[in-house]
């Protein structure tokens, strides 16, 4: 079993883990999305999901990666500023539905990918979970 310790250091993260709900978390500032990924990667991490909500029309939009590692529960929280975040689908697979899923329900650009359509038809606009003070 890995020590939480190490994606600490691997991520140069000073920040402690946190257990809450049965989910490790870890803020991950100054690393980014793709540098946890990589890490959780090299860990042999199961990507399992993102979790997006909306927080208060200034503070925009809430995104948390979840991964599996010997039956633990990792969670990386991610505030937006504007409404684009790097992809990570290149380094998983796995990300591609709920990216795409992301996309459509909040209007979040994954940057450095391209998405065919899951629910939206032809004329639809991304976004459709957005409260309208934040469109």
């Amino acid at each position: 079993m890995i020590p939480l310790d190490i994606i600490r250091e691997k991520l140069s993260v000073e920040a402690p883990w946190i257990e809450s709900g049965g989910v490790h978390w870890l803020d991950p500032a100054p690393a980014n999305v793709r540098d946890v990924a990589a890490v959780m990667n090299a860990c042999r991490a199961r990507f399992v999901t993102i979790t997006a909500y909306q927080l208060p029309a200034s503070e925009g939009i809430h995104l948390e990666y979840h991964w599996d590692l010997d039956g633990r529960l990792l969670g990386f929280p991610f505030q937006l500023a504007g409404n684009t975040i790097d992809s990570i689908f290149d380094l998983c697979e796995a990300a591609d539905w709920i990216e795409r899923e992301v996309h459509e329900e909040y209007a979040i650009d994954f940057r450095g990918r391209e998405y065919e359509p899951l629910l939206l038809r032809d004329g639809d606009t991304a976004g459709v979970n957005l409260r309208e003070e934040v469109r």
